[in-house]
């Protein structure tokens, strides 16, 4: 199988698990600490952004964003297919570079566009679990 095809079905099927937990941690924050997760803010504040209608619904805004989140993983895991090689830790290596994905996006583009705050003033609460489950996306996708 073609790599980039490969590391997007292994970012795709990564975000699963990482969305599960994800959801988890979320429920276990303070009540102050619970505001949207990011896919959420993102999704809503770029479909803000465009020209287009913004989902009505509950349910159509709920699909829009898991289905952005989804194409997030499989487009980052690409990434992956391409930047690795055959690697005898790759669990390590994954881990490693779901880290770099956390910290390209929450550190990176998405301050940069003006989409949300940096990590850095959000609580740490939120950004450890955060953290965390890129770790876990990264290491799923790579296996």
């Amino acid at each position: 199988m073609n790599r980039y095809l490969a590391g997007a079905l292994g970012g795709l099927l990564a975000t699963v698990p990482m969305t599960i937990a994800t959801e988890k941690g979320h429920r276990k924050l303070p009540r102050e600490e619970q505001y949207p997760l990011p896919p959420r803010e993102v999704t809503e504040d770029i479909t803000d952004r465009l020209p287009v209608h913004k989902p009505r619904s509950d349910t159509s805004m709920t699909l829009l964003i898991l289905g952005a989140h989804f194409l997030y993983g499989a487009a980052a895991g690409s990434l992956w297919g391409a930047v690795t090689d055959k690697s005898s830790r790759p669990a390590v290596g994954g881990a490693a570079f779901g880290t770099a994905v956390w910290a390209a996006s929450y550190l990176g583009w998405i301050p940069a566009a003006k989409v949300l705050r940096p990590a850095t003033q959000h609580p740490v609460r939120r950004n450890l679990p955060m953290l965390a489950v890129h770790c876990m996306w990264g290491a799923s996708t790579a296996g």
